[in-house]
């Protein structure tokens, strides 16, 4: 049996089809540019080709490079012998034809044919600066020719996909069709009218548009000040912005070798390795060990959430956004009233800073249906319980869903911490019910933590993931225990930034440490944006469940003096009216001080390296026992949780990836002297010991042990 190529070379009258056709994407894995260069040679050598048109089989154009062949001390063809150089210089007009997505590389193979044509759904980009790295097949080089460099700035410098129509606006692509159309008999039609057409347009021997940054010589400048606080300790967004700069004022083969060097001086750096890290670890969460490739997915069409408040409305607004409809309950007209126009309102916001269109509000609006009775929400597919955190009234719901809801109806519960057994045994089918737990504000982020109980069928796990994805979320599966894998993993950082603040510590400076790590916020300032009243009310449930529960002196006392946050106008910082900068406070320090002498601790300096290890390597080893009990399926799956959930810097791979950074060994040390010294809450988790013996990374931890 002949196995099919990679690249072939169709002949449809005077036109040659060049056929990139490497499921499922495209990717430009070793073969593919070959491919391309072999048919490009030959058409260019058969009199009988007039023109010729670059095309991908399936759904995809080109989606990119192979991401796997990164950092494997791969030899990259010299500049010039590249399939887009050579694009670029054939003899004949060379038409690509996009469906679906042409990025990166494949972006960058377009931009070395002659023209261009997509179809109406198609997405074109450069993203690679999300994986630490930029364009380096000449992306720097002819974007800013093709668009002007401050566009090209803008769209590698974020990575963003470019819907087709915008790109035609911009000048990226030079037609758009139907997506159903023909796209290969359009582009063959495209590739007749141009193939006399002399002499032929290349991006690389246009400078006219590169005039606009004579014309404003300090764009640059300026986007490296805009990008200051979000590429915070990252290389890649400033390579590429040296990269469209040497577009600006160097030949285009000179650009082309200034883009070679800034790309090979991020390849194999920290940051892009934790990229391709979290790249992959995104994708592997996905397959969840006990369900079978064909296990059964229920539909979703219609969904239900029983409680409008904050949780509930994000929610239902998760949705709605998604195209599916969505009931909503509550227990009086009145809170349905103020669910619903806090619903409103933050699609408002939305509209007001431009990035939601008015008649798309009103249509996600028309999506959202309350209800007031249990009966209105029978016959859909899902019901999300978003109620508040107390297993009794959780457990009523339930009980009256099991009532009222079809067979093989999803029942979800959004609790972050509860037992998801004993919500199940309020039901008759507890095969049916698992935990969906959603991280606020629900509506923007990414994570969906899936928890299966000790009943829960597998096809439910499987069709919770896949609805988790369809409404644009991480989704990723964990068993059950107090506080999941999310909160469990997280909640020794918290306890340990109360203890800092008790030895001696500021708000401030463990803020400061975490903001310069990467985080967008410190987790004081966090605590006040969330409210201490909620931190706090969190805290008597887990002290009432838990007699060893240890109490937050400091925060209680922030909460007794009425501090709850930026909602007061005071927390763990002061407020202005009208201005959410959080400024250090005596108060705080006072109170502060109080406690650590009531507690008989005398103040002490911290570095900020201790601060940064004490919080990190508290939730690293409490990462280890979740992984040894088996709740976490994989290390890769907490450090997603961690990306997603609680906004840890994505260029640093996740928790337990730049733990391996430090090594399991230096880790455990640690962590020994630690628990020598501050007693049983810093006992090391025995996987900790055996990754540490063994030399087993973090990351290649699994389920119950190492890998």
């Amino acid at each position: 049996m002949t196995e099919t190529p990679l690249v072939r070379l169709e002949r449809h009258d005077s036109i040659g089809v060049i056929i990139v056709d490497n499921p499922p994407v495209n990717a430009l894995s070793p073969g593919v540019p070959e491919g391309i260069i072999a048919c490009l040679a030959e058409g260019n050598a058969d009199p009988a080709i007039r023109a010729m048109v670059l095309i991908g089989a399936g759904r995809a154009f080109i989606a990119g490079a192979d991401i796997r062949q990164f950092g494997r001390g791969r030899v990259r063809p010299p500049i010039g012998s590249r399939s887009h150089d050579l694009l670029d210089r054939s003899e004949k007009p060379v038409v690509a034809a996009i469906r679906g997505f042409a990025l990166g590389g494949g972006l960058e193979n377009a931009m070395g044919c002659n023209y261009r044509i997509a179809v109406r759904g198609a997405k074109v980009g450069l993203p690679e600066v999300l994986i630490g790295i930029l364009p380096g097949g000449g992306g720097t080089q002819r974007l800013p020719r093709l668009v002007g460099p401050k566009v090209a700035l803008e769209m590698i410098v974020s990575g963003r996909h470019v819907p087709a129509e915008e790109a035609l606006a911009l000048g990226i692509i030079d037609a758009v069709v139907d997506d159903d159309a023909d796209l290969m008999a359009e582009a063959i039609a495209f590739a007749r009218r141009v193939a006399n057409t002399r002499p032929l347009p290349r991006i690389s021997a246009d400078d006219r548009k590169l005039a606009e940054a004579k014309a404003e010589p300090g764009m640059f400048d300026a986007m490296r000040k805009s990008i200051a606080r979000r590429a915070r300790n990252q290389k890649a967004p400033y390579n590429c912005i040296l990269a469209v700069e040497a577009a600006c004022t160097l030949p285009f083969a000179e650009g082309l070798k200034r883009e070679s060097e800034l790309f090979q001086e991020l390849e194999n750096a920290p940051e892009a390795q934790a990229l391709r890290y979290a790249f992959f670890a995104e994708r592997e969460v996905a397959r969840v060990p006990y369900i079978a490739k064909d296990t059964s997915i229920r539909p979703v069409a219609t969904a239900a959430v029983v409680g409008a408040g904050t949780m509930g409305g994000g929610i239902a607004m998760s949705f709605a956004d998604s195209g599916i409809p969505v009931r909503i309950l509550e227990a009086s007209p009145d809170a349905m009233a103020r669910g619903m126009q806090r619903i409103r309102d933050n699609y408002a916001t939305s509209v007001k800073r431009g990035s939601l269109a008015a008649a798309e509000m009103e249509a996600r609006l028309a999506r959202i249906q309350p209800v007031d009775t249990y009966a209105a929400i029978a016959d859909s597919d899902v019901v999300i319980e978003a109620i508040f955190e107390e297993m009794a009234p959780k457990k009523q719901v339930f009980a009256q869903l099991d009532a009222v809801m079809k067979p093989g109806a999803l029942l979800l519960s959004n609790t972050s911490a509860l037992d998801i057994d004993e919500i199940a045994s309020a039901t008759g089918r507890p095969q049916d019910v698992a935990g969906a737990h959603f991280f606020s504000p629900a509506n923007v982020m990414k994570l969906l933590e899936v928890v299966r109980g000790a009943k829960t069928a597998p096809d439910t796990i499987a069709s919770v993931m896949k609805l988790g994805r369809a409404i644009g979320k991480v989704s990723v599966a964990c068993g059950n225990c107090d506080g999941f894998v999310a909160n469990r993993s997280r909640a020794p950082f918290n306890t340990e930034m109360s203890i800092l603040l008790e030895e001696g510590a500021l708000p401030e400076q463990v803020d400061a440490v975490m903001v310069e790590f990467g985080y967008p916020m410190g987790p004081f300032a966090v605590g006040d944006l969330a409210g201490l009243d909620i931190g706090h009310a969190g805290r008597k449930r887990r002290a009432a469940a838990d007699p060893n529960y240890r109490k937050q002196p400091i925060a209680d006392r922030l909460f007794e003096m009425g501090r709850y946050g930026q909602k007061t106008g005071a927390g763990w910082y002061r407020y202005e009216k009208g201005d959410r900068t959080p400024h250090p406070d005596p108060v705080v320090a006072e109170v502060i001080r109080g406690i650590a002498a009531e507690l008989g601790n005398a103040p002490r300096a911290f570095t900020d390296d201790e601060i940064l290890r004490r919080l990190l390597f508290a939730s690293v080893n409490e990462a280890c026992k979740i992984l040894e009990e088996g709740i976490a399926h994989r290390a890769s799956d907490i450090d997603i949780m961690w990306l997603h959930g609680f906004g840890f810097p994505r260029y640093r791979g996740g928790l337990m990836f730049w733990a391996d950074g430090i090594g399991p060994r230096a880790v455990y040390d640690q962590i020994a002297a630690w628990h020598q010294r501050y007693g049983a809450r810093w006992a090391p988790a025995r996987l900790l010991r055996e990754l540490a013996d063994s030399g087993t990374p973090f990351r290649d931890a699994r389920s119950g042990g190492a890998a």
